[in-house]
């Protein structure tokens, strides 16, 4: 069979790089012919030339999103993967209407992951993003800073990140409790936690580390009324997803000094403005929603993805979220 005979495989936005240049993808020419874009489209007219006649798709970037009135114009398209857990740029409801199968990789980040929200959270304890500015100005002072061996750790989500994240704390020598959409007791029996109510997660917790996917019932599951549960200097971390806070709730609470520090990978609005009112709070850690990319997450999440699109080719599709 030709490559011309073969369906046809889409990545529309490969930007910045994530699998253009992959070994993975050789893996691919059996089953598909790939067409491979490395810029993102500038509009939803330039996604639908780009993914017009595709059968699969590789969308290997969340910023790329499809909505359902896009969605509907791509008769061909019966198939999509995500490079990562998150499926919140794709509108899953149109995907169950148009009979579109979407595979997510699950679990297989989960240590790379948890290790940055973990360097995180030291980050911002011990102030050293606050520390470096200050030392690039020549002022050389020094404020307390937390020490989190013994300190309560809260987690929102006990999924694979979740998990892992509660694992590395645990092995710091941290308390852990925890609050969770499905909570699983033989999880907590295994990493020596406790799971309590979700207020009493926010009342009692040092620090509160944010692990669930963005769904509308995790949409602003972190207002002010839960920070304010929080105790005074107590910090928050969150590598889940940027609406899973009320950001303007977050810069208040900073401002104010209520909250002691917040180290953030995502953002509601992503790339973050460089204006934006977190840029000005004193004590925050901000990464550019990179908590999986590492060469070894990198692999993971192309493996994941080309595998879920090969599984779907064979007709026997995995990692399905609809």
């Amino acid at each position: 069979m030709t490559s011309g005979d073969l369906p046809l495989l889409v990545i529309p936005g490969d930007d910045p790089v994530q699998i253009a240049g992959s070994p993975r993808l050789d893996s691919l020419a059996e089953h598909y012919s790939i067409r491979l874009f490395d810029n993102r489209p500038s509009s939803d007219e330039e996604k639908l030339e780009r993914a017009a006649g595709a059968t699969a798709m590789i969308n290997s970037r969340g910023a790329v999103t499809w909505p359902g009135e896009v969605l509907a114009q791509l008769p061909d398209l019966k198939f999509i993967s995500t490079c990562g857990i998150g499926t919140d740029s794709i509108d899953l409801e149109a995907c169950r209407r148009l009979g579109i199968v979407v595979s997510n990789i699950p679990g297989r980040t989960a240590p790379v992951v948890a290790e940055h929200a973990f360097a995180l959270m030291m980050a911002i304890s011990r102030k050293t993003s606050y520390f470096t500015e200050a030392m690039k100005r020549n002022n050389w002072h020094q404020v307390l800073s937390t020490s989190l061996s013994g300190k309560t750790l809260g987690v929102i989500g006990t999924g694979n990140i979740g998990t892992e994240m509660i694992r590395l704390s645990r092995a710091f020598g941290m308390e852990v409790i925890a609050w969770s959409f499905h909570p699983d007791p033989s999880k907590a029996e295994q990493w020596d936690f406790q799971y309590v109510e979700r207020d009493e997660v926010f009342r009692r917790s040092d620090v509160v580390s944010l692990h669930v996917k963005l769904t509308d019932d995790s949409r602003h599951l972190v207002t002010s009324r839960e920070l304010d549960l929080m105790s005074r200097g107590s910090l928050l971390v969150n590598t889940a997803r940027g609406a899973v806070v009320d950001t303007s709730a977050v810069v208040d609470a900073l401002n104010s000094g209520h909250l002691g520090g917040a180290a953030l990978d995502v953002f509601e609005t992503e790339p973050l403005e460089a204006d934006h009112p977190l840029t000005q709070c004193e004590h925050v850690v901000l990464t550019p929603h990179c908590a999986d990319q590492t060469p070894e997450g990198n692999d993971l999440l192309n493996l994941g993805a080309t595998e879920n699109a090969i599984a779907f080719a064979e007709g026997q599709p995995q990692n399905i979220v609809t």
